[in-house]
């Protein structure tokens, strides 16, 4: 075999092993329990959350930011690294990209869930007010979900048309060969893909910025406490920075150690990404301070009460787990290079993530439960919240449908881009026209 028959089978996508096959059915069953918990929802309606007037939001919207955040420096890190053309680049693109579609994808997934009438889902566009936060953030949303899908689609193009002929007598080879649309590495059709990958990489980084801020703004404009900071846009940019490449550390260490890609994904890669991880848990705790300190400084009454809940009320175990285990911990470990090896850092990574999630359920929940007008006259219940197993499994599903729709991309879909990486190992011709 030559070296280009060597590198094709080597990056191709593979049949799962039995270890993959059982990973699948899990999160295919997480996901059927959670679509089941959503369809007895629908029936009964939300009343099996344990969502009321004052927690109007709770867990869904929680897990909406979350997503939101995690599909943010995926774009952005693919658009940028794509419009530098840096080499080292390479193994990590296309992973950030499909991890920034599926969790945009399930994003748009998770505000239906949270409508009391899913139904009506058509009113948002019919009837949109542009004075409406809400109205920004669906017209951003769907927008988000068009140019993810094509940042991730074009630049596969020269790769669908190699595996159009290594999976000829497999009926992957007629997908392959219908999605490939006729690609034959022509210099007009270079010509245009080059230009194409250009428009979507530019466009992707102020639609991200702009689904970041029009999310805060969403929150800010309602005035609540702990919500009522001109600071939001930056600090959710900020906090997406974080989880954003927390998740492609820990997703890009299971696919190195899976299909075995060490010698594609080296140890580089996650000293790069950990520099990256550890610049953004630094900003983001800058942020942290500036959105927490001046209120305790000013310490408006409401405002006073919010932040006793956090620092050492109610949520005080959760959000001193959060800040230390998802921010300053990172910091500390990541510092040093023995931080930044890779098994090391997916550890730091899942952490990061973990506790990132919390973090949007602080940011929601808890302001929630401060409302304008004293709480009287209603259920004990209504005091306080925690999601109800309704809102737990609708929310794993959410989770297992973002890590199954990245399960079957990466069966098959290269997950290094096998052209590019034969082109810069000198086994294709470095032709400067065919440089996405």
């Amino acid at each position: 075999m030559s070296k280009y028959d060597d590198l094709v089978a080597e990056l191709a996508p593979r049949k799962f092993t039995k270890l993959g096959v059982s990973w699948t059915i899990g999160l295919a069953i997480v996901t059927l329990i959670g679509i089941a918990a959503y369809i007895d929802q629908i029936i009964k309606g939300q009343i099996v959350t344990n969502m009321r007037d004052y927690v109007l939001w709770g867990v869904y919207i929680s897990n909406f930011v979350f997503f939101v955040a995690i599909s943010f420096v995926g774009s952005l890190t693919a658009a940028v690294l794509r419009l530098t053309h840096k080499t080292w680049r390479t193994p990590l693109v296309r992973i950030a990209e499909i991890i920034a579609f599926a969790a945009i994808v399930l994003a748009g997934v998770t505000i239906i869930l949270d409508m009391g009438r899913p139904d009506r889902l058509l009113n948002l566009f019919i009837h949109a007010r542009l004075q409406s936060p809400i109205t920004w953030d669906v017209v951003i949303i769907t927008t988000y979900i068009a140019i993810s899908a094509l940042i991730l689609y074009i630049p596969l193009l020269p790769d669908l048309a190699i595996l159009k002929d290594k999976f000829k007598d497999n009926w992957t080879g007629i997908w392959y060969k219908r999605l490939s649309l006729k690609w034959k590495g022509s210099v007009k059709q270079w010509a245009i893909q080059k230009k194409s990958i250009k428009i979507v990489a530019i466009l992707i980084i102020p639609v991200a910025l702009i689904l970041q801020t029009v999310d805060a703004w969403l929150f800010s404009t309602t005035f609540r406490i702990g919500w009522d900071s001109t600071n939001l846009g930056p600090y959710f940019i900020a906090g997406a920075f974080v989880v954003g490449v927390g998740g492609l550390i820990s997703v890009t260490y299971v696919l190195r150690k899976v299909y075995k890609l060490e010698k594609y994904i080296t140890e580089l890669h996650f000293d790069k990404l950990g520099k990256m991880l550890v610049f953004a848990c630094l900003v983001y705790l800058y942020f942290n301070i500036s959105e927490y300190l001046l209120p305790a400084f000013t310490a408006p009454k409401a405002e006073e009460a919010h932040l006793r809940e956090l620092f050492v009320g109610h949520y005080a175990p959760l959000f001193w787990f959060v800040t230390i285990g998802g921010l300053i911990l990172p910091i500390i470990l990541l510092i040093f290079p023995w931080g930044r090896k890779p098994k090391v850092l997916f550890f730091i990574a899942i952490l990061v993530v973990i506790t990132s999630w919390w973090k949007r359920y602080l940011i929601v929940v808890p302001a929630l439960l401060h409302p304008f007008l004293p709480v009287q006259g209603v259920p004990e219940s209504w005091h306080s919240y925690f999601p109800s197993m309704h809102e737990w499994a609708i929310v794993s599903g959410t989770l297992a449908a973002a890590l199954l729709i990245i399960t079957i991309l990466v069966r098959y879909v290269p997950i290094i881009p096998i052209h590019r990486t034969a082109t810069e190992m000198g086994i294709l011709p470095n032709d400067k026209d065919e440089q996405s």
